[in-house]
């Protein structure tokens, strides 16, 4: 089960929150570490979150079109 730390970006659908999880890959050829980021949609149930938490989502089986995610932990700024 794969399982991704973020950052709440939007709160505004109901039972939904998006979710932006950033990465660090080294490039092939530079080694240099380049941030790739990627917005997933998480199921936050009845809780309700504030843009700019940290959450813990984890993934599950699909909920909707979009959603593959359920909200594990967190609520922390």
């Amino acid at each position: 089960m794969k399982i991704f730390e973020g950052k709440v970006v939007s709160n505004k659908m109901a039972k939904t929150i998006v979710v932006e999880v950033v990465r660090h890959t080294p490039h092939r050829l530079y080694k240099k570490l380049i941030k790739r980021s990627k917005k997933l949609l998480a199921d936050a149930g009845e809780k309700t979150y504030e843009v700019g938490q940290t959450v813990k989502i984890g993934e599950t089986r699909p909920l909707s079109k979009n959603k593959r995610f359920k909200v594990m932990e967190g609520g922390t700024k």
